[in-house]
């Protein structure tokens, strides 16, 4: 029974292997393309995720500051952040 399981899981792992390597070269005989494809792939996933970063960040600085007067310790501690902020300019 295992002998079967273990030659049914490697006829399996091949085949997945094998179709990967068929889209991936059906994609674009060229390596060029493929390289080019790839890094403007990565430009632009690098700039979505400091955007998003900074997007996310934004939000939850001014939620922190909506809710600043209901929770004294998060009003000092905001009060503290902008000071240093404003220091660092």
């Amino acid at each position: 029974m295992k002998a079967t399981e273990k030659i049914k899981s490697e006829n399996e792992r091949g085949a997945r292997h094998q179709m990967m390597e068929e889209l991936f070269y059906d994609f674009g005989r060229n390596r060029y393309q493929i390289y080019w494809m790839n890094f403007t792939r990565g430009i632009f996933f690098g700039f979505g995720t400091v955007l998003g970063g900074t997007v996310i960040v934004a939000i939850m600085i001014w939620a922190l500051g909506q809710f600043a007067g209901w929770f004294p310790p998060v009003s000092d501690f905001i009060h503290q952040f902008t000071e240093t902020v404003r220091q660092a300019k």
